[in-house]
């Protein structure tokens, strides 16, 4: 297990490793990531209970943006809820992935300025024959993330970056996949 702390990328960058092993991204890495992915996920509270729906999305300057009708959805953004949203990509082969939260307030866009910039994304529901006309934003007062990196140095920390991760062994000698 590798300890946590700092590593080298390219001989420039610092990078944090959680207490899991797991990369610390940067709130500038996640919008990064989060402008990249077309379909994440949406929590929202039913009940009290958690309910969480995919959605395809688009980010309207740092805040994410989806369509959606009438429903859950909509509830949660009319009445200004807290919400979580996260996207991933993983490949399970080279065994390396990432992970981006956003908790923030979902609201319905109504403003024309707004609007129209959203109009610009060419943000469509993916589902055939749904009417998913209201504009849904939640913004990224919080944002999180993670990345999951390979033991083998010429895996890439993720595809855009391409950057190898250059370690040593830890403190007690340990040099394996984190877990």
């Amino acid at each position: 297990m590798r300890d946590i702390g700092q590593v080298i990328i390219d001989g420039e960058e610092t990078v944090r490793f959680d207490r899991n092993g797991l990369v610390v991204l940067s709130r500038q890495e996640c919008l990064m990531l989060l402008a990249q992915a077309s379909v994440g996920r949406v929590a929202v509270s039913m009940n009290a209970l958690p309910a969480i729906f995919p959605v395809n999305f688009a980010m309207l300057g740092e805040d994410v943006v989806f369509r959606t009708g009438t429903g859950m959805k909509l509830a949660a953004a009319v009445t200004n809820s807290v919400v979580a949203f996260e996207v991933d990509e993983f490949d399970y082969e080279r065994c390396w992935g990432w992970s981006v939260m956003v908790v923030g307030t979902a609201s319905e866009v109504m403003a024309a300025a707004d609007l129209d910039a959203a109009e610009q994304l060419n943000l469509s529901p993916w589902a055939a024959g749904v009417h998913q006309t209201r504009l849904i934003r939640i913004d990224t007062r919080m944002v999180s993330g993670r990345r999951l990196v390979p033991d083998d140095e010429s895996q890439p920390l993720h595809p855009v970056q391409g950057a190898a991760l250059r370690t040593g062994t830890s403190q007690d000698g340990a040099h394996g996949r984190y877990q």
